[in-house]
């Protein structure tokens, strides 16, 4: 019996590396598409990401380059209009399966399966995208092994605010103490310790490696396979060679002061 009841994850960059290989991408073939000369490269992406959500992220680079919409323009409609087709683009690259889950993550969620461990996502990103990304990650009915998808514009405030968390937990009818939350940013480890989540597990990504992760009590470059284990960057596994159930007991009954 564990210590805990649920998982909770991120989607973006910590169930796979869905900004590098797939929404950065889509920005800029919607710009094109609309005739933008706008261009995201990889350094300015990871400064964009700063910005939880993707229209907020666009509204912050028009206002950093000072960019107005051609007049009678209206903005947020303009900005709607362009996160709608970038959203079309990101779908047409996952139904393609080139983004696959990050190293651990299947193992993981298969582990907790077959425990009687709750499984549900909190994340900024649109509640389709979620559901296109499991749906094509090569297990077949993969949404469905998650009892809460807590997606996109369902809370008025975005990560670093601890709203979708909150709202997770209210659907899945849990205290924070009763959870392990997963996340990769140190906007989503504020947003998960903000909602009273003290049991955190951060998978860095390229763009978030140099980022301060707070009161995190986990740290690693991957959950982990066999053949290719983590490497910690912060805390312990307690001795195990993965992130798997064992070692978030362990964690988790530390940070609870149980067992």
């Amino acid at each position: 019996m564990h210590g805990f009841k649920a998982l909770i994850f991120d989607v973006d960059g910590t169930v796979a590396d869905t900004e590098r290989d797939g929404h950065r991408p889509a920005f800029n073939a919607a710009f094109a598409a609309a005739g933008l000369d706008w261009h995201w490269p990889p350094e300015l992406y990871g400064e964009l990401l700063a910005v939880a959500g993707g229209k907020e992220r666009i509204r912050y680079f028009m206002h950093r380059a000072g960019i107005e919409p051609a007049p009678g323009v209206d903005v947020e409609a303009f900005v709607a209009g362009l996160h709608r087709d970038k959203t079309a683009h990101y779908l047409a690259l996952l139904r393609q399966g080139v983004i696959p889950l990050r190293p651990g993550v299947l193992r993981l969620w298969r582990e907790a399966r077959a425990a009687g461990v709750r499984l549900a996502i909190a994340t900024t990103t649109t509640p389709e995208n979620v559901v296109a990304l499991l749906e094509n990650a090569g297990e077949p009915g993969l949404s469905g092994w998650f009892e809460v998808i807590a997606a996109g514009d369902v809370v008025p405030n975005k990560k670093p605010a601890p709203d979708i968390f909150t709202y997770a937990l209210e659907r899945l009818d849990l205290k924070p103490e009763d959870c392990v939350a997963v996340e990769d940013s140190d906007n989503g480890a504020r947003a998960a310790l903000d909602a009273g989540i003290r049991a955190l597990v951060v998978t860095v990504n390229d763009y978030t490696v140099d980022q301060d992760f707070g009161a995190a009590a986990l740290v690693v470059d991957q959950l982990g396979e066999p053949d290719s284990p983590p490497r910690v960057l912060a805390g312990d596994l307690g001795g195990r060679s993965l992130v798997d159930l064992a070692a978030l007991d362990r964690l988790h009954r530390q940070l609870h002061g149980a067992g």
